[in-house]
C-alpha cells in the first residue's frame, strides 16, 4: 500500500557534539541521512518523502539530495519536533496513510514499515515498538521508589504510522491547546484514538551521542556478513 513519509532532519543534535548536524555524519563513508533516505527511496511503495531541515542547513542538503529531488521535498523545520513535523504534515498531498521517521534512525526494515502501513490503514495508528529488555525502577531524588514491572513496558521506536486524517487532526488540537507531546503517538493518544503496537527491531536505533556510531557500525557490518 502507498505512503509518504516525514523526516525530521532539523535537530541540533547537542548530545551527538558533532558541532553541526548530526545526520551529516558518516557511516561508512555516507553521511547518516542518505542511509536512512536509501531504505525509503527504494521502497515502490513510498510516494514522496518530506524532509524537514534547518535553514541554515539548506545548501548542504540541497547538494547531498540533487539526484535524488524528484521523490524528495524539503521543508523548514520549527524549534521544536512536533512544530517540525506539523510543518511537514503540511507539506504533504494526496495520501491516506502518513509515516513519521527520525532521520537518525537509518537501520529500519521495510518488512516493519509494511505491517506499519498496513496496520495503520486498517487501524488507524501504529506504531514500532520492542518490549523493554532492563529492570525498571521509579526514582525520586536518587532513591528508588519502585520496581516497575516491565511486561508491559515497551521501547518505542519510528516509523510511527497514521491515516492522515488523524495525525494532522491531532497535531491541529495540539497546536491550538499548546501541548507539547514527546511523539506524534502522544497526540494521537490523547485524542482517544487506539495505536496498534508493531514489534520492531532492536537495531533500529536512534544516534544520539557519539557512543551510537560505534554500535552503528557494528549493525553496518553485521548486515554485510549476511548478505
Amino acid at each position: 500500500m502507498d505512503y509518504q513519509v516525514i523526516i525530521p532532519a532539523a535537530g541540533q543534535g547537542k548530545r551527538m557534539g558533532a558541532g553541526k548536524n548530526k545526520l551529516l555524519l558518516e557511516l561508512q563513508e555516507q553521511p547518516v541521512i542518505l542511509h536512512t533516505l536509501n531504505v525509503f527511496l527504494h521502497d515502490q511503495n513510498c510516494k514522496g518523502i518530506i524532509l524537514v531541515i534547518q535553514p541554515d542547513d539548506e545548501l548542504m542538503f540541497k547538494e547531498l539530495l540533487n539526484p535524488m529531488e524528484e521523490k524528495i521535498k524539503t521543508v523548514y523545520g520549527g524549534t521544536e519536533r512536533q512544530f517540525s513535523v506539523y510543518n511537514g504534515l503540511q507539506a504533504v498531498k494526496d495520501t491516506e496513510i502518513v509515516l513519521v521517521h527520525d532521520g537518525a534512525r537509518p537501520f529500519i526494515k521495510l518488512s516493519i514499515i509494511h505491517q506499519l502501513v498496513n496496520d495503520a490503514h486498517m487501524h488507524g495508528a501504529a506504531i514500532a515498538a520492542v518490549p523493554v529488555k532492563d529492570t525498571i525502577k521509579k526514582v525520586m531524588q536518587n532513591q528508588v521508589m519502585e520496581t516497575v514491572e516491565r511486561s508491559s513496558l515497551w521501547h518505542v521506536q519510528t516509523p510511527q504510522a497514521f491515516r492522515f486524517s488523524i495525525l494532522f487532526h491531532a497535531h491541529q488540537q495540539a497546536h491550538r491547546e499548546k501541548f507539547l507531546g514527546t511523539d506524534e503517538s502522544s497526540l494521537v493518544e490523547r485524542l482517544g484514538y487506539p495505536v496498534n503496537i508493531v514489534t520492531g527491531d532492536y537495531d533500529n536505533i536512534k544516534l544520539t551521542t557519539p557512543e551510537d556510531l560505534y554500535f552503528a557500525e557494528a549493525i553496518l557490518k553485521k548486515r554485510s556478513v549476511m548478505k
